[in-house]
Formats: C-alpha cells, structure tokens, sequence
C-alpha cells in the first residue's frame, strides 16, 4: 500500500511500544517518517530501517519546536503527527507525590501539547493535515491507583476535541485512539514491578490481564497502529474530533457476569 507516499510524518514515543509500531507502518505505507522520543532501558528495542531516529524529550519545549522545524526544512514539509509519548506511574490521589504528578502530566499532556502546537503552523501551510494522539481507554474508565495517569489521559481526549475544533476551518484533523492493555515494554515494565520481576512472572501477569478483555488477550501494537494509520490517512478525511477504542470489547463490558 503507498496511501502516505509524499507525505511526512513525525511520531513522538516512535522509539518503542505503539509509537514504534506506527512509525513501521507509517513508512511501509510510503510515509518519511522521523521518530522520537528517548530510548528505553531494559527494554530497548532495535532502530527500524528506513525510519530516522531522534533523540527528544517532549517536555522541552524548545527542543520539540527545533525538531518540528528541522523535519520541516530536511523533507518540504510535515503532513502527519503521531503523539504517542507516555508515561505511566501508580498511585492513588492520597499516595501520588507531586513529583509523580507532575512527571506524568509533564510527558502525556503537556510534552503532547508542545508537538500538536509546533507541528500547527506546518500543517496549515499545507492546507491540510492529521493529527493522532494516542490515549487510553482510562480516558473514559479506571482502574485503581492510576490517579496521575488517567488524569492525563482524560485531559488528552478534551484537548484532541478542543483543536479539532479550532482546526476544522484549516483542513486539519485531529483524533484520539484509545487502547486497552497492549504488549508494550510500559506494559511488561508494570508487569514485572506487581510481580517478582522475572519474565515469566510478568508473562503470566500479562496473560491475566488479557483474560479481562472480551477478546481474551492484551492487544499488540501492531493492532493499535492500524487504527492509528486508519485516522491519519485519507480514508478517515471527514474524521475528527474523535476518540476510538481500540480494546478488545473491554468498554463494552458490564462488570457482573452472571453464572454459568
């Protein structure tokens, strides 16, 4: 498929996870595509070919809106964005520091704001353009001890709406996807810190919680960024302001499952 030939695209946390993935799908499907964000650790996973790597941390701002000019200038422009940078940190509203608070709020919301607002005027001067943030299906239900996270995910679904709005008028679109539990490296991360920190402790966990989702199973990434490309190409044209569960029917669930 060739539905992104010419275009070009930058995917924040396109370094691991379903930033990674996109970025993959993105350039397969004829995209030039910059992904950046900051390495992982234990997790770390090998450079894609044909994909160019920059080392960002969105919280900087001015760094964010060098590395939007930069892509800008080296390839004519810039058609696409992909913000999919996040962190997750646990805690209840009684047990988040401020510290813990703030880091979350500083890399989901806040380091998504700085690459949706740089990435604008790009945009407008193409006279079009998509925007996907990707959020949560936390944005609309929580679990426990996830105040900061879900906080973050829940703001990033009104901004999403916010500058839909704003930017309907300059043909640029903006949408959310919200994933349920995906096997990401943040995923096997909290997997390992609820468990005994071996592999196959987390392996099992994982499984576990794949079991709560209709469909039996967490999802891949790979499956999130389908929806992703899906909202950033031009078979989603008259598509904005929206936030699309990608979840294993796990919103559509009622909690009380009766015998039998």
């Amino acid at each position: 498929m060739a539905e992104f030939d010419g275009k070009v695209a930058i995917v924040t946390g396109g370094f691991s996870g379903i930033g990674r993935a996109t970025a993959r799908l993105l350039s397969a499907r004829g995209a030039t595509v910059v992904a950046a964000g900051l390495p992982p650790g234990r997790d770390r996973e090998a450079p894609l070919p044909g994909v160019e790597h920059v080392e960002l941390d969105v919280t900087d701002e001015a760094a964010t809106a060098r590395l939007v000019e930069d892509v800008a200038a080296a390839h004519g422009g810039l058609d696409v964005v992909v913000a999919a940078a996040g962190i997750q940190r646990y805690g209840t509203a009684a047990e988040t520091g401020a510290g813990e608070w703030n880091d979350v709020l500083a890399v989901n919301l806040t380091g998504t704001f700085h690459i949706v607002k740089h990435a604008l005027p790009r945009l407008r001067a193409r006279g079009s353009g998509s925007i996907v943030i990707v959020s949560s299906v936390q944005a609309f239900v929580t679990q426990s001890a996830v105040a900061a996270y879900t906080t973050s995910k829940g703001a990033l679904n009104a901004f999403a709406r916010s500058a839909a709005i704003d930017e309907a008028r300059n043909g640029i679109r903006v949408n959310t996807v919200c994933p349920a539990s995906v096997d990401t490296p943040m995923l096997r991360s909290s997997a390992r810190a609820f468990t005994d920190g071996t592999d196959g402790a987390a392996q099992e966990l994982v499984e576990s919680w794949g079991r709560m989702h209709p469909l039996g199973r967490v999802a891949r990434p790979e499956e999130v960024a389908e929806a992703v490309a899906f909202l950033a190409g031009d078979r989603a044209s008259f598509i904005t302001g929206i936030a699309l569960p990608v979840d294993g029917g796990l919103l559509a669930s009622a909690a009380v499952v009766l015998p039998g």
